[in-house]
């Protein structure tokens, strides 16, 4: 069973979710980087980590899961 939760940092919500199997929180990679960069706008946010993830892939394939986007509730 998977948990959908909206966890907070610095008062900004961060989207997780729980998977029992690995027992592990997954958390939405966009919202982190709105986080980090203070920036509301989630087109932003989300070419910012899209050209990071690309980056990071070049680098040190191993950085980077397969994974495009996860479905979680906005």
């Amino acid at each position: 069973m998977t948990k959908i939760s909206i966890r907070f940092f610095n008062d900004r919500e961060v989207r997780a979710a729980w998977d029992e199997t690995s027992s592990q929180w997954f958390f939405a990679a966009v919202d982190i980087v709105a986080v980090l960069n203070e920036q509301s706008d989630y087109t932003k946010n989300r070419n910012y980590w899209k050209y990071l993830k690309n980056k990071l892939k070049k680098e040190n394939p191993q950085l980077v899961s397969a994974a495009n986007q996860l479905k979680l509730t906005a």
